[in-house]
């Protein structure tokens, strides 16, 4: 009697440890399904920090926002489902475009304006990179810095958007992730109204030789000093008269209105991009969340399918064999359920695949190359070639050896390098 007693207790243990096993599993492959997103989650309905009254031209500081850092995607091709390289480029642009049409309409600020690159002139400097980015979800690591080298904060920000939230979306106004855009914008503005009137002329001032350092280290050097720390701080002013800081200012001039142009191209980008990126965004949420449920059914299906075999077969290896014999029926149901179960699992996973290939297409053609643009340079009209990125490096290097010549800091056999002439039609093209 102990003996039976003792082998029915145990068949029991058997079954429930067997049962739980596949419990674990089932509840730890949900889990893996479920994206980590990197970042602080910002608020719902974040509303815009806006100035009590109107800044007067000493009151604002410039913003250059650089184009963000793409980031690295998933190495394996399951998890990216349907993302690209193409597509995070196009994004790198996005993002910081989308930005500064935030940051315009605040109020806070003078001009913001994308960079190419680190802007060296820069008042306050937005950098930004891309740390998770699928329609759904979205999340940003964020680094302002001033003139000074003083680091305003470095956060990373996170948002999940609703299916519903991909419908109000509109042109420089509502993005999809418009908390997120917002939420970095009143940060920005808040910092910015920690500042004494004293702290943002200082970063202006710093700003301006800064840029000046770069076209002559030896001649503005000694204006500005750079602690163990990287802080930069001001030793003292140039003349207001002096001819070389006017010549300065003359390029620096010259390369705002670059600066303008690519914004321009930026935007038309920008635009051009808008309806596609956000199609994509709105249908890439929509199937990934048809696949999202589609996968858990069919993990559903086959947990519970394997977990019916196991508890027939230990139904079977349990028992003794009058209980094998009686219960051989249930055994064979158990199987057959199982094995049906299992099966459809997989029907339902292939139905998935369809879902994928479908995201897989809605990925698939951005183009980030810009256009040539043609500029005029002391009388000669020269064609800048590659990316927006390529000819502001170009462009930048140009602008140096202007100063140079026109200081006579290098001899007239040093020119410029010779680059491809303008075609005379005008220029048309868009990045």
């Amino acid at each position: 009697m102990r003996h039976h007693i003792y082998r029915v207790r145990q068949r029991e243990r058997f079954l429930l440890a067997m049962l739980g096993y596949a419990l674990v599993i089932f509840a730890a492959a949900l889990m893996n399904g479920c994206a980590s997103v990197p970042g602080k989650q910002v608020a719902d309905q974040v509303a815009p920090l806006t100035p009590e009254r109107e800044l007067s031209d000493a009151e604002l500081l410039n913003v250059s926002i650089q184009v963000f850092d793409p980031g690295q995607l998933p190495e394996d091709p399951d998890k990216r489902k349907g993302l690209s390289p193409e597509i995070r480029e196009a994004e790198s642009r996005f993002a910081p475009i989308h930005l500064k049409h935030t940051l315009q309409r605040a109020g806070y600020w003078g001009v913001v304006r994308v960079v190419p690159d680190q802007d060296v002139g820069s008042e306050v400097l937005v950098q930004g990179a891309i740390l998770h980015s699928d329609g759904e979800n979205a999340s940003l690591e964020i680094t302002v810095t001033d003139a000074r080298n003083v680091v305003w904060f470095k956060r990373a920000y996170a948002e999940t958007a609703k299916a519903e939230e991909h419908i109000g979306v509109e042109m420089e106004k509502e993005d999809v992730f418009q908390d997120l855009f917002n939420t970095i914008a009143n940060d920005l503005a808040v910092h910015r109204n920690s500042l004494s009137a004293g702290e943002i002329e200082e970063i202006r001032q710093i700003a301006a030789l800064n840029y000046a350092f770069s076209m002559a280290p030896d001649a503005f050097g000694p204006y500005i000093a750079t602690d163990e720390d990287g802080r930069v701080s001001l030793q003292r002013l140039p003349a207001e008269d002096d001819p070389m800081l006017e010549r300065v200012e003359a390029v620096k001039v010259r390369d705002d209105l670059l600066v303008d142009t690519i914004n321009d191209y930026y935007d038309i980008y920008y635009q051009d991009l808008w309806e596609p990126y956000s199609n994509w965004r709105r249908y890439r949420h929509e199937e990934v969340t048809i696949l999202r449920k589609l996968e858990r059914q069919a993990l559903t299906r086959q947990i519970l399918g394997v977990t019916a075999i196991v508890g027939a077969i230990a139904l079977g290896a349990a028992g003794d064999y009058e209980t094998a014999v009686r219960t051989r029926p249930l055994q064979d149901v158990l199987i057959a359920g199982g094995a049906y179960s299992v099966y459809s699992g997989h029907q339902v996973r292939q139905e998935s695949k369809i879902n994928q290939e479908v995201i897989e297409e809605l990925g698939s053609s951005f183009s980030s190359e810009a256009e040539p643009l043609t500029i005029e340079v002391e009388g000669q009209t020269v064609r800048l070639t590659g990316s927006a990125e390529q000819q502001y490096a170009t462009w930048r290097s140009m602008l140096k050896q202007i100063y140079a010549q026109e200081t006579g800091l290098i001899g007239e056999s040093e020119t410029l390098p010779e680059l491809a002439p303008a075609p005379s039609e005008e220029l048309n093209g868009q990045q």
